[in-house]
């Protein structure tokens, strides 16, 4: 059983034993964080849905109002038609096909690929280096498209894709602890209204069962799932 350190267990005391709203939630992980450097705030949502049922499958993008505060490098696959057009918007690699020998050797210095219809004969060769990363580019995530400017600017300026897991929770980022309180609440609640939005017609029953809210090193605030309904309603 992992062991935690003083430090996380005198924050740990400073979380009321309640559910928390995200306004107060957020400056609540502020006050109470206790490393020195600028952790990721990470939003969890337990979901009633039975992910090894493909039609209760969740997944989804959203591009957060005030970003991650870290820009992604983002790789992007396409013919020579579209690589100018990748370059202008920003990408960090371009390339053609020949790139998939050099992922499969080991080279993976990219955190978003992005790639043209046209190229994924090739890219289809990467499931098992890109999959587990979960960056194997998709159509359904907007990652496999011809308006690749489109999906270069929208990835550099925030986008989160989320994705539930087996044990049907998603986990995705919102930013960094050093933001500014409003900033993390508005990414919390785009975030929170997309995963309500994306439920699928087939799951049954209460779908957000609970949320909790922390950063990288910090306990986990329990949110009140009452939030969930109320956002999809404004």
């Amino acid at each position: 059983m992992r062991t935690r350190g003083r430090k996380y267990e005198a924050a740990r005391q400073q979380v009321p034993p309640r559910l928390h709203v995200i306004e107060e939630a957020v400056p609540l992980l502020q006050r109470i964080k206790y490393t020195k450097f600028d952790e990721t705030v990470e939003l969890a949502v337990r979901l009633g849905v039975d992910p090894k049922h493909s039609d209760q499958m969740v997944r989804g993008t959203v591009v957060l109002p005030h970003g991650l505060g870290k820009s992604k490098k983002v790789l992007v696959i396409a013919g020579a038609d579209k690589q100018r057009e990748a370059t202008e918007a920003g990408a960090d690699e371009v390339a053609g096909e020949e790139v998939v020998e050099r992922i499969m050797g080991g080279w993976q210095d990219f955190d978003a690929v992005v790639a043209t219809p046209d190229m994924m004969r090739a890219v289809g060769r990467l499931g098992k280096v890109l999959g587990p990363r979960g960056l194997m580019p998709n159509p359904k995530t907007g990652t496999v498209t011809l308006d690749v400017a489109k999906a270069v600017q929208e990835i550099k300026a925030g986008k989160v894709e989320f994705r539930v897991d087996k044990a049907g929770v998603v986990h995705a980022p919102i930013g960094k602890i050093s933001f500014e309180a409003d900033r993390l609440v508005a990414n919390a609640r785009a975030l929170l209204e997309t995963i309500v939005k994306a439920k699928p017609s087939a799951a049954k029953g209460r779908y957000v069962r609970s949320m909790t809210l922390s950063s990288t090193m910090g306990p986990g605030v329990p949110i009140d799932t009452a939030q969930a309904d109320t956002l999809v309603k404004q």
